[in-house]
């Protein structure tokens, strides 16, 4: 070890000082070398955070979000060149040894990880992990850390923490494995929590549990937090001062009301119009953000966001802008220094009173010939009925047997008309995909009937099948996954024409013509996948979908994988074809927003079950059972003022197993209203399962022996 080595290892560990911000970042830079040359990851980037403040850090993939905290952790590659200022209670952390990092992660400073699974150790109990972090840092006997230990299980909603001090992280949920790692994150009380993506990959109702606790984590510990997100609606409602990122910088920060309500970015304004609102009933085209972001091997000259810009013209290109203070005509003094944006006209855009519509205005709104037409007079494309799957549970390597069986889709039925989009949503493991796939098999199912274009599929021979084949398409989630890496997308559009007997002379025409209907170049045929973006392999993905011009459209979370901005153009896109082609589509989301927004019809599913269906304005408007009250509850909005008022429905624990799933109504377990109703009333929900059933005059049904209509939002 060297000499200055020696020197940093003897310096203290940062305390909490009157009038020193929590965290400064100043001028940071990181670079990380790559086959092409050096990537610039992150360009002079400065935050602070103050004690007890939440900050959060929004922007698209690649702009630098996570690549910031981990620089502050100190958690990067080796090869990784960092360069500026890190302080912690003013004292620098930026170069400090591995060995004096490690003194102050877990215990100054926490970090809640996106995807628990990884950041938690698979050979060690959830328990015997929060001992760890505990007797780290602090001087506990074994027997003091798991009491410890199993006290912080119960804070974060860990049902039986003495029993499930001993589970390891494979035999959680993943909702229940965010809780561990909270627990462990606010261990040692810290005075930093970064939390990177933490409910990216959980369902909205495990999601708002989540956000409750790291309200509640900050609340015991009087930390600091860093919220890194893409989810707009999520900033709204935790922090208090917001940054936003673009190729590797801030372009624009402020409170959270000045970003949502008086941006001056265009950037920032792009991505708040292309959000779909759950609370807003809109039949317009969303406002995208055309274009990607830049590669970063090379520095910009000019303003990074010029290229996506509908407002930039030759100063925009003339030297990269700084962040200065955003024009504000009250004159306020408090406002100086707290409103900052990185924009050469933003002058110009306050003056104006620009907002998306004037910057980024929708295409014009697309007029289906169906949207006016009786439903029951409109062709009948999908009618399933009584549907059942049921999937046998085994034990044992050799000589296997059945233990149990997963009730994965239980009775369910409904229906899509011609024209129409019917959204299935629910949470992880309530039987959407099952149903999906159930549907695509074309095959006779275990139980009930599956009728497509008027056909039953257990009667279908092979001749039948295929030809329906053609007429049922399917989207997929991950579009890099579902396209052959080693096919030009010449070839992979193609693929089905040549298999579906397509004329041979008229292949290269019907291409190219999928590929402008899609908003493609026709030019980039001969690339690869791995040359366009995510949003542009989603629009090749649905270009293979339409090659045989389909009637109906099966799309498995086609957007869930899309940053916000790209997310907008493909929905506006899946409209625009629904509407010129008399489409029909069967959309699975977990993204009620983008429900809200692309839906006619939404049907609910909870455990296997169907609990409510109808009409999207009905559902939304006036849900009727409680656990459509509590998804829609737990939806954020991107509303600051709107979610400091919400009274949420929060649900507790996780769903049941669907080996064993509860008798009577399944939902009992979880409902809130079941703890209020009177003995008689728990015994009917206890034993009798709920059918569907509703008013007459409102196209909505539901499972519930108690309903009662509630306005969410």
């Amino acid at each position: 070890m060297s000499r200055k080595s020696r020197k940093i290892e003897r310096t203290p560990v940062p305390q909490r000082q009157p009038g020193v911000p929590i965290l400064e970042i100043s001028d940071l830079n990181v670079t990380f070398p790559s086959e092409d040359g050096l990537v610039h990851a992150v360009r002079g980037v400065n935050l602070q955070v103050n004690s007890g403040e939440v900050l959060g850090i929004v922007g698209e993939s690649g702009s630098g979000k996570s690549v910031t905290s981990m620089a502050v952790m100190g958690l990067l590659d080796e090869s990784a060149d960092v360069t500026g200022s890190v302080k912690l209670h003013g004292t620098e952390i930026l170069g400090k040894s591995d060995g004096w990092m490690s003194k102050i992660r877990g215990d100054k400073i926490a970090m809640v990880f996106q995807d628990p699974l990884s950041a938690l150790t698979p050979v060690y109990t959830v328990g015997d992990q929060i001992v760890e972090a505990l007797t780290i840092h602090q001087k506990m006997s074994n027997s003091a850390a798991r009491k410890r230990a199993i006290e912080l299980l119960d804070l974060v909603g860990i049902p039986n923490p003495e029993v499930r001090f001993k589970s390891f992280p494979h035999e959680f949920s993943g909702g229940m494995r965010q809780r561990a790692m909270i627990a462990i994150a606010i261990a040692n009380d810290p005075d930093l929590i970064i939390a990177d993506e933490p409910t990216t990959a959980l369902d909205v109702t495990i999601q708002a549990q989540i956000l409750d606790l790291l309200k509640t984590a900050q609340r015991e510990t009087g930390a600091a937090v860093v919220m890194i997100t893409h989810d707009l609606g999520v900033v709204a409602g935790m922090a208090d001062r917001v940054a936003v990122m673009y190729a590797g910088r801030c372009v624009e920060s402020g409170t959270v009301d000045d970003i949502f309500y008086n941006s001056t970015m265009p950037y920032t304004i792009g991505l708040l119009g292309s959000l779909p609102r759950p609370d807003q009933d809109s039949s317009e085209p969303l406002a995208s953000v055309e274009g990607n972001p830049p590669s970063m091997l090379q520095k910009p000259t000019g303003c990074p966001f010029a290229p996506r810009c509908p407002l930039a013209n030759e100063k925009c290109l003339d030297g990269e802008p700084e962040l200065e203070q955003a024009p504000n005509d009250s004159g306020d003094e408090e406002y100086l220094n707290r409103h900052l944006v990185a924009c050469v006209r933003a002058k110009e855009i306050v003056e104006q009173g620009w907002g998306h519509a004037d910057i980024f205005p929708a295409p014009d709104a697309f007029s289906s010939p169906m949207a006016h037409a009786d439903r029951n007079q409109r062709e009948e494309v999908l009618r399933v009925t009584d549907l059942k799957k049921y999937f046998p549970l085994m034990k044992g390597a050799i000589f296997k047997r059945q233990v149990g069986t997963v009730h994965a889709v239980d009775s369910i039925s409904l229906d899509i008309r011609e024209g129409e989009t019917l959204a299935l949503v629910g949470e992880s493991g309530c039987g959407k995909t099952t149903t999906l796939l159930e549907v695509l098999n074309l095959t006779k199912p275990q139980d009930g009937t599956i009728v497509v274009f008027g056909q039953d599929s257990a009667k279908l021979n092979g001749q039948r099948r295929r030809k329906i084949r053609e007429d049922l398409q399917v989207v997929f989630q991950d579009p890099m996954a579902s396209l052959d890496p080693r096919m030009p997308i010449s070839e992979i559009i193609a693929e089905p024409l040549k298999y579906n007997r397509y004329p041979k002379d008229k292949i290269n025409d019907r291409v190219e013509e999928l590929m402008e209907l899609v908003g493609l170049e026709p030019a980039h045929l001969n690339r690869y996948p791995r040359h366009f973006s995510g949003g542009q392999r989603q629009r090749i993905g649905i270009a293979r979908a339409l090659a045989l011009r389909p009637k109906l459209l099966v799309l498995d979370e086609p957007v869930s994988a899309l940053d916000v901005s790209i997310q907008a153009g493909v929905i506006n896109l899946l409209e625009e074809l629904r509407a010129k082609l008399k489409l029909s589509y069967l959309f699975v989301a977990h993204d009620l927003s983008v429900v809200r927004h692309i839906a006619d019809r939404v049907a609910v599913m909870y455990l296997g079950k169907i609990v409510e269906v109808g009409a999207v304005e009905e559902v939304f408007d006036r849900p009727r059972h409680p656990y459509t009250q509590a998804l829609l509850s737990a939806i954020p909005i991107p509303d600051p003022h709107i979610e400091r008022e919400r009274d949420r429905v929060l649900l507790e624990g996780d769903l049941p197993s669907p080996a064993n799933p509860p008798s009577g109504c399944r939902f009992r377990t979880r409902c809130p209203k079941f703890k209020l109703l009177s003995d008689a009333e728990k015994d009917k929900c206890l034993n009798e399962h709920p059918v569907l059933r509703g008013p007459d005059d409102v196209d909505s049904k539901n499972a519930c022996h108690y309903p009662e209509a509630l306005h969410v939002f």
